[in-house]
């Protein structure tokens, strides 16, 4: 689900045999016996470097053999080609095309839970406009430039057919985590009431959570009928919609905790355990597009995700919900969505033809089954000039650190920058070099 930003609203099971840009090309990979009593010293050489983002998926499974097929006990060959396999990791991590030296931030590390502060800035990666292949090498580009937050739109179905993509967002995120080293991911956001369970959902965010902790977050909202109606047929009122939301959210929290959760709730049965629990606390973040949407994040969620209209508009439903229940609203993170983008006028107009639906997402095309539809009625109702209106048009750096600056001075934690521009990385590179090295200096000016 896509929180609408524009002020309006809102492994294969074969493995290769050899590696060979890892410096382990004369080594084959095939399946460990059941016994072997050098496995756990390769198996920790291995671990090096399956951690060191070479792009296989688990080496838990395998061992190395030389040449004549026998386990190689070679210490010194061995370190060396874990040596080499982790130098060309660790170039591989630090170097890409066209990206920006790493921003100085602080790093995820295991079983430590970073918290979000203000003055983070993120970048949102559109699976509707975008193939998830593509999608990975941009999350490391981002990563590169010094972003804090990649976060990521969870759809079946893109929003107008014309953006042309809509690739699995979980699968995608765990990708592009192990490619990283120090962005948050998480969605923005999950409907976790009718096309996912609840329970699937507290599954996979706990399963992404210990692959990579101190790292993930999970971003909820109460979805759109081109993705619920379309895949399940049930599409009930707002009222149910929010009930459901509040009530999956429960489920998710109680199933974190590794405890047996009984629910017998209003719309949802659940008798289990979930045997892999977390490592750390995963931040369950809400959409809010409304006064009632937004007095219910600060109840039930801990934090908000919205676009900077709504902010300025219902901050005050959202504090005092959260008042309500007995939190303190100035201590939970407030995600807003700003659309940007990197040229003139004229290089922005693809990109509205693209999101024309924004201005309406929330009222009426939420209830819209068929991207075909939304976009013959956005293109008919919504004139072009008004997406200009609320995006950040400019090649001047300075005028994208000021809108930055407006956004975290009204109250945002962290502002996640969403571009719909072709040329992603020109958007992530301009920010890397000159937007966030300029936002940041005043920011540490002003802490002095």
């Amino acid at each position: 689900m896509l929180i609408a930003p524009l002020g309006f609203f809102r492994s294969s099971d074969e493995m290769p045999e050899s590696h060979s840009g890892s410096g382990l090309s004369k080594c084959k990979l095939v399946p460990r016996p059941s016994k072997c009593k050098a496995v756990h010293c390769i198996e920790s050489a291995l671990a090096l470097v399956a951690t060191s983002n070479l792009g296989w998926a688990s080496m838990s499974g395998y061992h190395f053999l030389n040449e004549n097929n026998n386990l190689s006990l070679d210490r010194r060959s061995l370190l060396k080609s874990v040596g080499m396999g982790m130098l060309s990791s660790s170039l591989l991590s630090t170097t890409g095309s066209g990206s920006s030296p790493q921003a100085e931030r602080p790093k995820g590390a295991e079983g430590i839970s970073r918290s979000f502060h203000k003055g983070m800035v993120g970048f949102q990666l559109a699976y509707e406009q975008f193939p998830v292949n593509e999608l990975v090498e941009l999350g490391v580009a981002v990563d590169q430039a010094g972003f804090d937050v990649l976060t990521n739109s969870d759809h079946l179905q893109p929003w107008q057919a014309n953006e042309g993509h809509s690739g699995q967002a979980w699968l995608t995120m765990s990708a592009i985590a192990a490619r990283t080293r120090n962005v948050w991911l998480g969605t923005t956001v999950t409907c976790p009431t009718f096309r996912y369970s609840p329970s699937v959902v507290a599954e996979a965010f706990a399963s992404l959570n210990i692959l990579y902790p101190g790292r993930i977050f999970l971003g909820v909202g109460s979805g759109e009928a081109l993705n619920e109606e379309a895949a399940t047929g049930t599409w009930p009122k707002w009222p149910e919609r929010s009930e459901r939301l509040v009530e999956a959210t429960e489920i998710i929290r109680k199933l974190w905790e590794g405890q047996q959760v009984e629910h017998k709730g209003k719309y949802y049965q659940v008798n289990m355990r979930l045997y892999d629990q977390p490592k750390t606390k995963i931040p369950l973040l809400m959409a809010g597009n409304g006064p009632k949407a937004m007095r219910r994040v600060g109840m039930y969620a801990d934090g908000l995700i919205t676009d900077p209209k709504t902010w300025k508009e219902h901050r005050e439903e959202f504090e005092e919900g959260a008042r309500q229940a007995g939190k303190d609203p100035s201590q939970m993170p407030v995600f807003v969505e700003q659309f940007v983008c990197v040229g003139e006028k004229k290089d922005a107009q693809p990109a509205a033809g693209l999101w024309r639906f924004l201005p309406k997402a929330w009222k009426p095309y939420f209830n819209i089954r068929d991207p075909q539809v939304i976009e013959q009625r956005a293109k008919s109702e919504i004139p072009i000039e008004d997406l200009y209106k609320e995006m950040t048009i400019s090649t001047d750096p300075d005028v994208h650190v000021k809108a930055l600056r407006e956004a975290f001075s009204g109250g945002a934690t962290e502002v996640h920058i969403h571009s719909g521009q072709a040329d992603q990385r020109r958007v992530i590179d301009f920010y890397g070099k000159e937007v966030l090295p300029r936002l940041r200096k005043g920011m540490a000016k002003r802490a002095a």
